[in-house]
């Protein structure tokens, strides 16, 4: 028995087994990783501006009226 797996594009599906019928699991997949969270509120504080600094370079992140973020350089 042959799985076909679809993907997001029409006529992409591929068949993918081990000869068994059984589809391996990827070697590749990689456990999800925990990304760290900020309210931007916080880091404003109670502005709409910040200055951020990466390796010795500043940015500009801005909150606009719209509720959007634009980070300058």
């Amino acid at each position: 028995m042959t799985q076909t797996y679809a993907t997001s594009r029409p006529g992409m599906g591929r068949s993918m087994t081990n000869g068994e019928g059984i589809s391996p699991l990827p070697s590749t997949v990689a456990a999800p990783v925990e990304l760290p969270a900020y309210d931007v509120r916080d880091i404003v504080q109670g502005g709409d501006q910040a200055r951020l600094i990466l390796d010795g370079q500043t940015y500009l992140l801005r909150i606009t009226r719209a509720g959007k973020l634009i980070l300058t350089k």
